[in-house]
């Protein structure tokens, strides 16, 4: 199919320019302007909109079994509503427990997608143990084109690592290239500051925070520089949601560790006094590292803003809130963890970002598209407009008024965390290697489109560890 973009305002994380946009057989084949529309299948007038690159969200969750129960969307509801949202790339998190061999988690993922996602995905790996044959394993999942790994300093039990298989698991990734993704955390001390609230009474919401303050946040972080440091990998650490954490990942940086920084659309629009909100409606904004101080968010968007955090992504993990969050309604530390924002995070950015004068819209297409390609690999197949890229490509309207509510998002979940704010920007048109998936902001497409990506590992050091 042939399709052509008319008078956009075409936006990379470098420019911003109008032109007309030429797509055949999935790629970008020409930008400029008059182009003769003989042969051409579609014409779009993109007349007053953006033309941004598909959007990546580098971290979500999809298929995830987690805390005595399973996240609501699979990849047909997940990957409409990263569509509809213009995320037309998302990399999941494959988390095994301690018992399921790597090859064999893969594989189970693998299937939760192929055939079933409207958009492109990819996956990093989860070590939730490193044994005598991990590392074979590792490497021949890396060979099928996966090129990440992640791994858990918390969730003791479950997903967690010890130091032992965090030393191996950097070392390993060192020498294949591949980038290690880390929720950092203090395992042992959020544990003992649960069991202390618990028994003190202390049950609601609203003590999940107090239960993993900042200080563990950052322990976690530091905890991981070393690491880093004395092995040589790159790490990235995901969902930062503090100063303290972050300025932990910017000192080792300032040492020569190579650490990217995420953080994901809930800091920066979120606030703890979500966790206390009544009857239990705290539970919605439950996830892990917590939703902080409203004084924590100018500092995120300063770091967003001035290129110290890398990406803006959404540690997408659905439950609704009727019969799983209410699994702990009498012991916060059953809440399952997690707020649906998929859907929404590309909005948010926009609203909160450009439309407020955060960030330009240059940066924005950074944040949310191409730092994440260059990160991980797709640049730039993925995350900019160019003449030989994918044709992912989103006409976004800053002038659409609308409204966020679970009565109309494609995600899964009963209830949504942003119910009855305003909406300002949509997604109007969005293409998937030139197809159109997406159009007057309802889904259009199918649900077999999406393609797994094969990456390669792009983290090689010619610097021998410490």
């Amino acid at each position: 199919m042939t399709l052509l973009i008319r008078n956009g305002q075409v936006v990379t994380a470098s420019d911003t320019y109008q032109a007309d946009l030429l797509c055949r057989d999935g790629l970008i084949a020409a930008i400029g302007r008059e182009f003769d529309t003989t042969g051409v299948d579609e014409v779009i007038d993109a007349s007053g909109k953006y033309v941004f690159p598909g959007f990546i969200d580098p971290h979500v969750h999809i298929h995830l079994p987690f805390m005595g129960t399973h996240a609501k969307d699979d990849y047909v509801s997940a990957s409409r509503a990263a569509l509809v949202g213009g995320t037309t790339t998302l990399i999941e998190m494959i988390c095994p427990n301690r018992q399921e061999h790597p090859e064999r988690a893969f594989e189970h993922w693998m299937s939760h997608a192929v055939g079933r996602s409207a958009c492109d995905f990819s996956f990093h790996m989860g070590i939730s143990r490193f044994d005598d044959s991990t590392a074979a394993a590792l490497r021949r999942i890396v060979a099928a084109g996966v090129a990440s790994f992640k791994v858990f300093l918390a969730y003791q039990g479950v997903f967690g690592i010890d130091d032992t298989e965090l030393f191996r698991t950097l070392s390993l990734a060192r020498e294949l290239g591949v980038i290690v993704a880390a929720h950092c955390e203090n395992e042992t001390l959020v544990a003992e500051r649960q069991r202390q609230l618990i028994v003190a009474g202390k049950t609601g919401p609203e003590w999940h925070e107090p239960s993993r303050p900042m200080a563990v946040e950052a322990a976690g972080v530091a905890h991981l520089m070393t690491f880093a440091e004395l092995t040589g990998a790159a790490v990235y650490v995901v969902h930062t949601s503090c100063r303290p954490a972050v300025e932990a990942a910017l000192a080792a940086r300032r040492r020569g560790v190579r650490v990217s920084l995420e953080t994901v659309i809930p800091y920066l629009v979120l606030d703890d006094s979500y966790a206390r909100l009544p009857d239990f409606e705290g539970a919605k904004y439950v996830m892990s590292p917590p939703i902080r101080d409203r004084s924590q968010q100018e500092f995120l968007w300063n770091a967003v803003r001035n290129g110290e955090i890398d990406c803006v992504a959404t540690d997408h993990a659905p439950f609704d809130f009727r019969g799983q969050k209410e699994l702990g309604r009498d012991d916060f530390t059953r809440i399952p963890n997690g707020i649906p924002s998929l859907e929404h995070r590309v909005d948010l950015l926009y609203d909160h970002g450009v439309r407020r004068g955060r960030i330009d819209p240059c940066r924005f297409v950074e944040l949310a598209s191409t730092r994440a390609a260059k990160t991980f690999g797709l640049f730039p197949r993925k995350g900019t407009i160019a003449v030989g890229s994918d044709a992912d490509l989103v006409v976004y309207d800053p002038d659409y008024q609308g409204q966020f509510s679970a009565s109309t998002h494609q995600m899964a979940t009963d209830y949504s965390a942003f119910e009855g704010w305003p909406q300002h920007g949509r997604s109007e048109l969005v293409t998937v290697r030139g197809r159109v998936q997406v159009r007057d902001g309802r889904f259009v497409g199918t649900h077999d489109h999406g393609e797994f990506l094969r990456r390669v590992p792009t983290h090689h050091s010619a610097n021998k560890p410490v």
